[in-house]
């Protein structure tokens, strides 16, 4: 990465707590699928400590609590760090708020460290350094993030919604080349070989595992719409143009698909253990 693409993805980083609606209202959770392999493979249950990385608004965080967990949530915006605090108040929540690798946090005390949908956003050597600093020995990494797409299945939102892109915000065309930005699809997420090559850089973690979850997403059109405003491509647009785009997909979203739009998603998960 670049120094000036690397300037630009920290200041894509500051810029979900822009909009908390947006992230709130639009973000869909994760499929069940996902916690029976955090439960089944990483010993996800009560009494396991989790730091979880990047947490936003608690699309997550409410099920590793479900399952038990005492979680620690390190998150970057007060703003998402206050709404969890108010959401899971009375739970086995603490909230730190800064930058995952440079909070301070005790050294393995935790039996797992959780990033849904966030580890992109952590410098990646430091990041995995900082996973295995964090886990005691035999803990558990489970990094996944959710793909708004499958290169396998049908998509006729995405095909209706690209000319859109093209006329009004040509730059999210060029954000993903040849996905079109197609509501924030993370192609990071498949990219499976440099992902575990990465995990298994950092020395610090046994074999890497990768499971994929398929599964299909339902949106109201106001609800797609809060999704699109949430994603930072669009949010660093000019407030005029990222309206018109927003108009525009919630009306296609409306008249075309009746303000119902089921897409088809994959969630992808890696999981490595700390060497012991």
């Amino acid at each position: 990465m670049t120094p000036d693409s690397f300037e630009l993805h920290l200041q894509r980083r500051g810029l979900f707590s822009s909009d908390t609606v947006a992230y709130d209202t639009g973000r869909p959770g994760y499929p069940e699928p996902v916690y029976d392999l955090l439960r089944q493979v990483c010993g996800l249950g009560p009494g396991a400590d989790v730091v979880e990385v990047g947490p936003g608004t608690g699309q997550a965080t409410g099920r590793l609590l479900d399952l038990g967990a005492t979680v620690t949530a390190v998150e970057l915006s007060p703003d998402f760090a206050a709404l969890l605090e108010t959401r899971f108040a009375g739970r086995a929540l603490s909230v730190m708020v800064g930058p995952f690798e440079d909070v301070a946090l005790p050294r393995a005390a935790f039996d797992l460290v959780a990033a849904a949908t966030s580890f992109h956003w952590v410098p990646t050597d430091a990041g995995l350094q900082r996973c295995a600093e964090l886990l005691r020995p035999g803990g558990w990494l489970a990094l996944w993030w959710t793909y708004f797409g499958d290169p396998d299945r049908p998509d006729p939102f995405r095909d209706a919604l690209t000319p859109i892109f093209e006329q009004l915000a040509p730059s999210l065309v060029d954000v993903f080349p040849g996905v079109a930005f197609m509501a924030g699809a993370h192609p990071y997420a498949l990219d499976a070989p440099a992902r575990m090559a990465e995990i298994d850089a950092s020395a610090a973690f046994g074999p890497v595992r990768c499971e994929t979850v398929a599964w299909t997403g339902r949106h109201a059109a106001a609800e797609l719409r809060a999704m699109f405003a949430s994603f930072s491509p669009c949010l660093a647009l000019p407030d005029h143009q990222r309206r018109a785009v927003l108009d525009a997909l919630e009306a296609l979203a409306t008249e075309q698909f009746h303000g119902v739009v089921e897409r088809p998603y994959l969630t992808v998960v890696y999981l490595a253990q700390r060497r012991r």
